[in-house]
Formats: structure tokens, C-alpha cells, sequence
């Protein structure tokens, strides 16, 4: 990341091809030292200034205050597309737009105006404390203002995020709190324990929250201390875990992409054989495998964007989207899902047979795919997503919305 953001974009994009090729500019920055900066484990603040500086932290933001206006169409693609080039850093900007988003998905519209307008003019990056299996956020009143306090295990981006989204509940009450509070306070101090397999970029360690205090008239969604629910609130989860998807596919997409140069530029032909080639790319089990694995990619690709379409026409009309609409939505995606995670780590594994020993050489870091796919997709049970697809298929059930379905 030698290139200077601020001397590569001047003008920003406009139209959903324009956006997707900024994505594919970022992407070919990221790329040329991503491995090195794996290995590094560097607290990535030149990554999220360069996702803020290319304009892609504003992708989803109204075009009257400075965004780019688009769907989650765009979105997904733009994430598959920054994945390519760095798996964590992709990991980051889908995490952004689904926190970015989450106004939408559970505040009220004066606060939805606010927060989006606030976020898009002053290029907010966002991170989340919302691990729903760690015990919730402790919320107590005082006067006009909630009072968070206790830990949470995982808070991706945090760290380097301008706000983060906070989820708790409200004591000796069963309500559930959302609200947006600035990361960098004395009362959210960071962990700095992540150091895991893959992913090793995204700050994706534990948080402490003391004593954060937000107004009760930004708790998304509450009016006179009362939430107001709806079936769309519940669309977090189908949104992130094809935020999921997409990261896994970008990833598995550049494992391709740079075992096959490293096939047409480095490997040799096995010479113990009665068809010996002149080149690599001459051999059968070589084409064979390149094929199979590209036909899986596209196909998985292919789902994921039947996904996309099924949570685009959710989101056309939130106030009238009906439960069984949303639970065929959120079917497709865990279909998405789990054939983006097939498909990734088979991908990750077997880029390995056509690119030989040498391939496995530190120098050349092959490795970063299958790392980075395989430390993400433990997220939740991949087994649980193929079981909400089998239920549907057999017995016409829709999953029942949880922090997980």
C-alpha cells in the first residue's frame, strides 16, 4: 500500500459499475502486500483510512450528504471485491455496512435521518460489541440517560472505527438496547487479545465498556422508553451472514486468481509420467481441477447473488415485510453460506495440488486463504445453516429469528 489514497481519487463514483471498480482499485492496493501485512499484525489504521479516502465507507449513505446512495446489492459486491484483495480488510467494510445500516434496520425515522447523515458527511467508520453469546451489556438507568457497563469477547473494528454499535439489556427488564457511542472514551478500553489462525487484521479482540452513557433518546427504536418492534428489525442476521458469504467468495476468488499465475509462471511439469508436458498448464489433472474449482466458485457466486436479490426486495418495503418473507430470504442466504464456505476452504486446500511443494514456501503465503476463510466460518455451526435449508425443503418451515438465524 505504497500509493498515496489522496492522489488516486478525486471524483466520486456515482453509479453501481463505478463503485465496484473504486472496489476493484482498493482491492489491487491491498493485494500487492497483504501477506507481509498479515504477518505484521499491525493495528490496520492505514486500511480503514484508505476505505475512507476511496469513499467506500460512504457507499450506503444518502447522496444529499455526500454518499453513493446504494443498495446492498452494490454492497455485497464491493465486499466480495475488497475481499479479494485482503480478507480482514473485507471482513471490515461488511461489518461497517451492516452497523452503518443498523439504524435502518431498528431506529426511528428521526433517528435514521440523524445517524445517516452524521455518519455519510463525516465518513464514520463504525465497529460493533454485539457477540450475543457472551452475557449482554448490563444497561442501567440514570434520569434521561442509559448506563452501559460489562465485556464482550469480540468487537470487530472497533479499535479503529470512529463509533461503535453497543447492545445491552436493560436491568431486571428483558429489553434489548442498541445505540451508537464514540470508540475512543474512557469508558470502552480495548483488550488487544486477538491473535488468532486468520483474519489477523480485523481487531476482532475483547472489549470492556464502564459506565458509557447514552441519552435514552438514542436507544434505536425506543419512544417514551418503549421499542417499537417490527419483522423487519430482524434482518440483521440474513444481512451479516451474507456479508459472510461474499467475504468467503472474495477470498476463495483471489486464492484462484493467484495459484493460477503461480501455475502459468512457476510450476513445472511432473516428468515421471507417460504424457509428459512441456508446461504445467499443458497437464490434464491441472486443467481439470482449475476447472472444477472455477465452475464451483461461479456457482456459489451465482446463490449468493439470488440471495442478494431476495434481501433487496425486503428491503424495498420494510414496514410490510411479512414474516414468511423474510424467513425464505434468510433460507437462501444459509444456502449461500454454506456453499461459500465449501466451496472457499475446498478452494483454499486444493489450490495446493496444481501449484506444487515450492507453493508452500513461506515466501509466497498461498496459505492466507485458507487461513482466513477457515477462522471466519467457525462464526456459527455450518451444519446448523445446511439444517434451516433442509427444514425448509422438507417440511416448508421458515427459521425462527434469532441472534444466529
Amino acid at each position: 500500500m505504497t500509493t498515496s489514497a489522496q492522489d488516486t481519487w478525486s471524483t466520486r463514483p456515482t453509479t453501481d459499475a463505478e463503485w465496484l471498480a473504486r472496489a476493484r482499485e482498493v482491492a489491487a492496493l491491498l493485494s500487492t502486500d497483504a501477506v507481509a501485512r498479515d504477518r505484521a499484525g499491525a493495528t490496520p489504521h492505514a486500511e480503514v483510512r484508505l476505505l475512507k479516502d476511496s469513499g467506500l465507507v460512504t457507499l450506503l449513505g444518502p447522496v444529499e450528504h455526500g454518499g453513493g446512495g446504494q443498495n446492498w446489492t452494490t454492497a455485497y459486491r464491493v465486499i466480495r471485491e475488497v475481499s479479494s484483495g485482503d480478507g480482514s480488510i473485507g471482513q471490515l467494510i461488511g461489518y461497517h455496512y451492516l452497523w452503518f445500516w443498523a439504524a435502518r434496520l431498528v431506529g426511528t425515522p428521526e433517528q435514521v435521518a440523524a445517524v445517516e447523515e452524521q455518519a455519510t458527511r463525516e465518513r464514520w467508520f463504525f465497529g460493533g460489541a454485539v457477540n450475543p453469546r457472551d452475557d449482554d451489556l448490563v444497561i442501567t438507568e440514570d434520569g434521561d440517560e442509559l448506563v452501559f457497563n460489562g465485556r464482550k469477547s469480540f468487537s470487530t473494528g472497533s479499535k479503529v472505527s470512529d463509533v461503535t454499535v453497543l447492545e445491552g439489556v436493560l436491568e431486571g427488564t428483558d429489553k434489548h438496547v442498541f445505540a451508537i457511542v464514540p470508540s475512543h472514551q474512557d469508558g470502552i478500553v480495548f483488550a488487544d487479545d486477538w491473535d488468532n489462525l486468520g483474519q489477523r487484521l480485523t481487531e476482532s479482540g475483547g472489549v470492556r465498556v464502564e459506565g458509557v452513557r447514552v441519552p435514552w433518546s438514542q436507544a434505536a427504536g425506543y419512544v417514551d422508553k418503549e421499542f417499537r418492534p417490527r419483522v423487519y428489525n430482524t434482518l440483521n442476521v440474513p444481512l451479516i451472514q451474507l456479508v459472510f458469504a461474499n467475504l468467503y467468495l472474495g477470498i476463495a476468488s483471489a486464492a484462484l486468481t493467484t495459484a493460477a499465475a503461480y501455475t502459468r509462471d512457476r510450476t513445472r511439469p511432473w516428468p515421471y509420467t507417460p504424457d509428459v508436458k512441456g508446461s504445467a498448464v499443458e497437464e490434464f489433472h491441472v486443467l481439470e481441477t482449475y476447472g472444477d474449482l472455477q465452475a464451483k466458485l461461479w456457482a456459489a457466486e451465482a446463490l449468493a447473488e439470488r440471495a442478494a436479490a431476495l434481501i433487496e426486495a425486503v428491503n424495498a418495503h420494510p414496514d410490510e415485510v411479512t414474516a414468511r418473507e423474510r424467513g425464505e430470504a434468510a433460507v437462501v442466504v444459509a444456502a449461500a453460506k454454506q456453499r461459500a464456505v465449501d466451496v472457499g476452504l475446498e478452494i483454499g486446500s486444493r489450490v495446493f495440488e496444481v501449484t506444487g511443494a515450492r507453493a508452500t514456501a513461506s515466501s509466497v503465503g498461498l496459505d492466507i486463504f485458507w487461513r482466513n476463510i477457515r477462522t471466519h466460518s467457525l462464526h456459527d455451526p455450518i451444519a446448523h445453516k445446511r439444517a434451516e435449508v433442509g427444514r425448509y425443503a422438507l417440511l416448508g418451515e421458515i427459521p425462527e429469528p434469532t441472534w444466529y438465524t
